[in-house]
């Protein structure tokens, strides 16, 4: 079977040996810096993609690319934050999924750039706030927003990192979450008439692409200390407010 007929039509060849090296980087990225990498990939699939298969093909990559990090972490999850999270998942995907609303992206664009830099920079929250009940309200929310617009990633990166300092649990435990965000799409955007199968090995080729990337990125993280971590952490997160802040513009100026 020739190469090419592994990728959908709408993919050229080199567009798509393409996304694979971008599937491997943007996951040494994340595995690395903690974040940053998921939506960079967002970025560039919809600079070749067709509109209505970014989110749905970008969804099942990241599941795929966040369980691999995730497995490879395992021993560094912080548990009681993924028992929180996992019921906001069910909740927000299944409002979400009730509504099928066409949500105006700058006003949400604007909301998660809002909580991501204040998270990043502002005074702390009060403990409560990363408690059970906070944990999943985070988690119902930015699974709502993530079936519109894709882009909740640095909002739940900057909650989970409040939570704990250690970078490798910080890594492990945003990947379970991502996870658990990333899995019902696959069964909504389903429901909604999008063919997966047309996409699957273009799909299963860009997560095997990520964990390469994951595995390189895992060990690049050992020569970082917690300090220089959460310091490029928060860098990364900035850049990607910032443009989310950017498009809202961008968009309202249109």
């Amino acid at each position: 079977m020739e190469v090419s007929l592994l990728f959908p039509e709408a993919l050229s060849l080199p567009i798509a040996l393409t996304l694979l090296a971008c599937s491997a980087l943007t996951s040494l990225i994340t595995a690395t810096l903690g974040a940053g990498g998921g939506v960079l990939l967002l970025v560039l699939m919809a600079g070749w993609l067709p509109p209505a298969a970014i989110i749905p093909v970008h969804g099942m990559i990241q599941l795929g690319s966040n369980a691999g990090r995730a497995a490879m972490t395992v021993r560094h999850i912080n548990w009681p934050v993924i028992i929180a999270f996992a019921p906001g998942v069910l909740v927000g995907t299944l409002a979400g999924a009730w509504l099928l609303v066409d949500l105006p992206e700058p006003v949400w664009q604007l909301a998660v750039a809002g909580f991501v830099l204040y998270l990043c920079w502002g005074p702390p929250l009060p403990r409560a706030s990363f408690g059970s009940v906070g944990t999943f309200l985070a988690s119902a929310l930015t699974s709502f927003i993530s079936l519109f617009v894709g882009a909740t990633g640095p909002l739940v990166a900057a909650f989970i990192k409040q939570i704990q300092p250690d970078r490798f649990s910080t890594v492990a435990t945003f990947a379970t979450a991502m996870s658990l965000q990333h899995a019902p799409k696959a069964l909504v955007f389903s429901l909604a008439g999008f063919v997966f199968p047309d996409w699957l090995p273009f799909i299963l080729a860009m997560i095997i692409s990520g964990f390469a990337g994951t595995w390189i990125g895992l060990h690049l993280l050992k020569s970082f200390s917690n300090r220089w971590f959460n310091r490029l952490f928060n860098l990364v997160l900035t850049v990607l407010a910032l443009r989310l802040i950017w498009l809202a513009s961008a968009d309202w100026l249109a």
